[in-house]
């Protein structure tokens, strides 16, 4: 990726992936392919979910049931879409493991993926000279933070400094030095508070430095910082273009306040029961939990 789209811009550089639960199908998972016209009485083309709270249960699976659900909806002529705030390293897993062939929104918003063919079809990038600002403003404001980072590309490493508090298992790369965040171009930037919680770190990030980037908060202990602007909903639809999708003809699942963009995008959001207070506020409905198969309940429902 060139130092140009380092600063911010997007660039389009191939097709992308996604994938879902261990052993579902590509009919289970649905793959994501340009949606037809749908059955009488179904009235969405496209299905948005999150992946983290949302599709997945606690052991990133998806419950049959949810599978069922999802293939009876591409089958009445919707796609299927996953919308996540991982980047692509933190996802493909997920996607293959599914078996999941088609487009994925990753990184906030920041890269279009095709799952099937394993290439990224948009990219955006954090400008590090203005989250370098970013960050010394935040840090004026609310002292010294615990740092991690999510490097650019289908491999991009991810840094974590010391005393930043990983989520899961996944693999990564030690940060020693703060000055490597700078080293190579970088999808967001995540910032813990040693005594600040989310809610709170995010509204003091966003009063100091919200000129410079999007602070986004996507559940406890994940506080990113990502090019200003950008959000769930830049991905998603540059993603349903391609899909041939509008606005109009989106349902959107989510669960954390880093889903509200999409809400507001989409013609219905559907909040979780384990969701945010501020993500329900906005919802245009309340469903069950990620645990008790919330999004099948929903498309059942409106299934012809």
């Amino acid at each position: 990726m060139s130092e140009a789209a380092a600063t911010g811009g997007s660039t389009d550089s191939g097709e992308t992936t996604m994938s879902a639960a261990p052993g579902a199908s590509v009919a289970e998972v649905s793959a994501v392919s340009e949606p037809s016209a749908t059955l009488p009485g179904f009235p969405y083309k496209l299905i948005a979910t999150d992946l983290d709270g949302t599709l997945l249960r606690s052991d990133e699976s998806v419950s049959r049931r949810t599978r069922e659900a999802l293939a009876a909806a591409t089958a009445a002529g919707a796609a299927h879409i996953v919308v996540t705030g991982r980047a692509v390293p933190w996802t493909r897993h997920i996607l293959d493991d599914l078996g999941y062939r088609g487009l994925a929104v990753c990184g906030q918003g920041a890269q279009v993926y095709d799952a099937g063919e394993h290439r990224l079809l948009t990219a955006v990038t954090l400008d590090r000279q203005l989250a370098a600002v970013a960050l010394a403003k935040i840090e004026a404001e609310v002292g010294p933070l615990h740092l991690a980072a999510s490097r650019a590309g289908l491999d991009g490493e991810i840094l974590v400094g010391s005393g930043y508090a990983l989520h899961g298992s996944l693999p990564t790369t030690p940060l020693t030095d703060v000055s490597e965040l700078w080293a190579a171009p970088l999808n967001k930037i995540y910032i813990q508070h040693p005594t600040l919680t989310s809610d709170e770190l995010t509204e003091a990030s966003r009063q100091a430095a919200g000129g410079f980037v999007t602070v986004a908060m996507a559940g406890e202990g994940i506080v990113e910082l990502l090019p200003l602007g950008l959000t769930k909903a830049t991905g998603l639809s540059l993603a349903a273009r391609r899909l041939g999708a509008k606005r109009t003809d989106t349902i959107a699942f989510g669960d954390m306040p880093n889903d509200i963009p999409m809400f507001t995008w989409a013609a219905h959001g559907v909040a979780m029961a384990n969701a945010h207070v501020d993500l329900k506020a906005v919802a245009d409905e309340v469903t069950s939990s990620n645990e008790d198969d919330g999004i099948a309940a929903v498309l059942e429902r409106l299934l012809p």
